[in-house]
């Protein structure tokens, strides 16, 4: 993350970014809608535990790969694949959100979703020089925390037995992932201005067949500028401070505000 046509999403974080819908996104307005049936419920629960165990893989790797190191440098290729397919598969948030088994935005949970999509393969798999940066594994760092608090608060809310500790974590370490992932996310694609112009990345010039052009060193900077509105949509609605209810998806109708 993560952000980037992006906002960051309620994905806490990261960014981050982030995020969410069946795992991804309490955002949107005051629909009130019945929880999922049994089956969705089952499948709803199977999904979360699994990409709660995704990210907890992906943070495993990041403490193994620093003692292996001794430096935080470059952590990011230790993890590089199992990020790129939990992240990835957040995708599924956005069918849950269609399908309605989960009640929220598709247009919101799509955004959320698809910047951190974005900042991982069009922005960080895409521009190899940025992957050694510190603004990855800052990024990185919020998102893992984030979605391990994220799923588990779903998983266990889907059972109706969700833990103090979890809920205390999902509404108050938000305060210090959402910058954080945030501030991952803006930077990493700061750093990949450079080398984006320079070899032309992603952009079409004229004249061609089409009559087309696209500049993709002047799309980044636009995402970049759209992460200010983003900012102060995402960290109000979701801040624990925020007067309003909590909405939260994965079927849980809504959280009581603080």
């Amino acid at each position: 993350m993560a952000a980037a046509a992006a906002t960051a999403a309620t994905k806490g974080n990261g960014g981050g970014g982030a995020r969410a819908g069946a795992g991804a996104g309490e955002a949107g307005g005051a629909r009130k809608k019945k929880g999922p049936g049994p089956l969705a419920t089952a499948y709803l629960v199977i999904y979360n535990v699994v990409m709660t165990a995704g990210w907890l893989v992906i943070a495993v790797g990041l403490v193994r790969a620093y003692l292996a190191k001794g430096s935080y440098h470059s952590l990011y290729y230790s993890i590089e694949k199992p990020l790129k397919f939990f992240q990835t598969g957040a995708l599924l948030e956005v069918l849950h959100c269609a399908v309605g088994i989960v009640p929220s935005s598709v247009v919101l949970t799509s955004f959320q979703v698809m910047s951190r999509v974005f900042l991982i393969w069009a922005v960080t798999h895409s521009v190899k020089e940025v992957q050694s940066e510190d603004s990855v594994l800052l990024f990185v760092i919020a998102w893992t925390i984030t979605e391990i608090i994220r799923y588990s608060f779903y998983t266990f809310s889907l059972l109706n037995h969700l833990p103090y500790l979890i809920k205390w974590a999902r509404y108050t370490l938000f305060i210090v992932l959402y910058p954080m992932g945030v501030s991952g996310e803006l930077l990493t694609i700061y750093a990949a201005l450079p080398f984006v112009r320079q070899a032309g990345l992603y952009s079409i010039s004229l004249p061609n067949k089409y009559n087309f052009s696209f500049d993709y060193y002047a799309f980044l900077i636009l995402i970049m500028i759209s992460y200010i509105p983003s900012w102060d949509h995402s960290f109000n609605t979701y801040s624990p401070l925020s007067k309003a209810p909590w909405r939260v998806s994965h079927g849980i109708k809504h959280c009581p505000s603080r």
